[in-house]
C-alpha cells in the first residue's frame, strides 16, 4: 500500500506542474484514479497492475495537463512571480529571501563603487573585482535557499575567499593585460562556485550538473528580460527629469543601474526556480530555433575559411569573434540535449545539431593552426596563453562530441552517454578559467 501511495503522489506531482490543474482539480482526479484502482483490485489485478491501467484509463499525464490549460488558460496567466511562500516551497523558495540577498548585492556593489570612486577617479579594480561583490551572494543564495551541508558551505566560502585575497594583492599595473583576463574568467570561476552551491555538492552526478546548465541557460533570458525591462524604466526616468533636474539624470544612473544589473542576478535566480513550472525550457526551445541558423552559417564559414585561408588576418580581435563563435555552438548542443529524451532516435535536428559540430570543430582546428603559428613566430603572452588553453579545451570537447554525435546518429549510442560526456567535462572549463585568473598573471609577472 506504500509503493502505491508513492506512485499515486509522484503522478499527482506531475499532473500539477503545469499549474493549469488547481489542487481541487488534483483532488477529483486522484480520487477517480483511486476508484480505478479499486476496481482493478477487485477484479484480481495487482496494485502495480492497476496503477498502471488506471492511469492509461485516465491519460497521459502531459496530454491531461495540456487538456486542463486549454479549458483553464487564466490560471496560467494568472500565475504571477508573488507566489504563496508555501506554494513555492516554503521560506527557502519565498520571494523574501531572494529580495534580502538581492539588496545585499545592490549595497555591496555601491559601496564598492564609493570606494572606488567612480566615475570621479579611474580605478580599475573596481571593474576588475565587480563580480566578488555579486556573485558570491547568489552563492550564499543557493546554500540558504536548498539548505546545503554546513561542511560544503564553509568550503565554498574559504574558496570565494581565497580567490578575493589572491585577486586583492596580486599588483597588476594600469592597462594590463592580465588584469583584463581575470576580469574576464574570474565572473566564470565564481559562477562555477555558485553552481557548486546550486548542486548542492553533488558534482558527482549528471543529472544534477545538467540541472544546473539548465538553470544557466534560462537565468540568462531571464536577466536580458529584466535588463531590457530596467533599461527603459531607466531612460523614461531620465527623460522625465531631464526637463526639471537635468543635473540629477547622471546621478541616478549611477545609483540605479549598478544596484539594479547586481540584484537582478539574485532576483533572476529565484524566478527560475519559482516560475518553471509555469514558463519552461525556453532555452532549448531557442536552441530548436538557431541551430539550423548557425548550422548554415558555420558551414558557409567553414567553405570561404578552408578556400582562402586565415593566415595573416589572424589576430586577437578574430580570435576573440571565434571562441564566442565556438562556445555559441557548445551551448546549442547542451541545451539540444537539455530537452532531448535520452531514448529517443536520433532526428533531423540530431543531424543539424551534428552539421553545426563538425563545422564548428574545423573552424577551431584552423583557428588553433593560425595561433600556433603566430606563438611561433612571436613568442607565448598571457592572452595567446589564455586563448590557446580555451581553444585546445574547445577542440577536445567539439571532436569527442562530434564522434559521440555520429554514433548516435546511427543507433549505436544513446543521447544520454552524450549527455553525461558533455555534462562531465563542463568542470575542465572552470579549473581552465581558475588556471588563468590564478597562475597566468603571476607567471606572466602581471604584464
Amino acid at each position: 500500500m506504500a509503493t502505491l501511495d508513492t506512485d499515486i503522489a509522484d503522478w499527482r506531482a506531475a499532473v500539477s506542474r503545469g499549474r493549469a490543474v488547481a489542487p481541487a482539480d488534483a483532488d477529483e482526479l486522484e480520487h477517480h484514479l483511486r476508484d480505478q484502482i479499486a476496481e482493478l483490485v477487485d477484479a484480481g489485478l495487482t496494485e502495480d497492475e492497476a496503477f498502471l491501467v488506471a492511469v492509461k484509463r485516465l491519460g497521459k499525464v502531459d496530454v491531461l495537463t495540456a487538456e486542463f490549460a486549454r479549458e483553464h488558460s487564466e490560471r496560467l496567466w494568472k500565475q504571477l512571480v508573488l507566489d504563496h511562500a508555501e506554494e513555492t516551497g516554503g521560506w527557502r523558495r519565498s520571494p523574501l529571501l531572494a529580495a534580502g540577498f538581492a539588496a545585499v548585492a545592490a549595497v555591496l556593489i555601491q559601496v564598492a563603487r564609493v570606494a572606488a570612486g567612480v566615475p570621479e577617479t579611474d580605478a580599475p579594480w573596481f571593474l576588475r573585482d565587480v563580480s566578488l561583490f555579486v556573485l558570491p551572494v547568489l552563492a550564499a543564495y543557493f546554500v540558504a535557499s536548498r539548505g546545503i551541508r554546513a561542511r560544503w558551505a564553509v568550503g565554498l566560502g574559504v574558496v570565494i575567499a581565497l580567490l578575493a585575497v589572491a585577486v586583492g594583492v596580486f599588483p597588476f599595473p594600469d592597462g594590463s593585460a592580465t588584469g583584463v583576463l581575470v576580469a574576464v574568467h574570474l565572473p566564470v570561476v565564481l559562477w562555477f562556485v555558485a553552481g557548486a552551491a546550486y548542486v548542492a555538492g553533488d558534482w558527482r552526478s549528471s543529472a544534477r550538473r545538467m540541472d544546473f546548465i539548465r538553470f544557466t541557460g534560462e537565468w540568462a533570458i531571464y536577466y536580458v528580460l529584466i535588463a531590457l525591462g530596467g533599461g527603459v524604466l531607466v531612460g523614461l526616468t531620465g527623460l522625465v527629469l531631464a526637463p526639471i533636474a537635468p543635473a540629477s539624470v547622471e546621478d541616478v544612473a549611477l545609483w540605479v543601474v549598478p544596484s539594479g544589473a547586481a540584484g537582478a542576478v539574485l532576483v533572476a535566480a529565484w524566478l527560475v526556480e519559482a516560475k518553471k513550472s509555469v514558463i519552461e525550457n525556453i532555452a532549448p526551445v531557442l536552441t530548436a530555433i538557431f541551430t539550423p541558423l548557425f548550422a548554415v552559417m558555420l558551414l558557409v564559414a567553414v567553405g570561404v575559411y578552408a578556400a582562402g585561408g586565415i593566415g595573416r588576418d589572424f589576430d586577437r580581435d578574430l580570435l576573440t569573434v571565434f571562441d564566442a563563435l565556438l562556445l555559441v555552438v557548445l551551448g546549442l548542443v547542451l541545451y539540444g540535449l537539455s530537452a532531448r529524451e535520452p531514448a529517443q532516435r536520433a532526428g533531423v535536428l540530431d543531424g543539424v545539431r551534428f552539421a553545426a559540430i563538425a563545422a564548428a570543430l574545423v573552424l577551431d582546428v584552423l583557428v588553433l593552426g593560425s595561433m600556433l603559428s603566430r606563438i611561433g613566430e612571436f613568442g607565448f603572452t598571457a592572452n595567446r596563453m589564455a586563448a590557446l588553453g580555451l581553444n585546445l579545451l574547445l577542440v577536445a570537447n567539439l571532436g569527442v562530441t562530434a564522434w559521440r554525435s555520429v554514433r548516435m546518429l546511427f543507433g549505436s549510442e544513446t543521447a544520454d552517454r552524450l549527455e553525461r560526456w558533455q555534462t562531465g567535462y563542463l568542470p575542465v572549463f572552470g579549473v581552465w578559467a581558475a588556471i588563468v585568473v590564478l597562475v597566468l598573471p603571476p607567471v606572466f609577472l602581471f604584464a
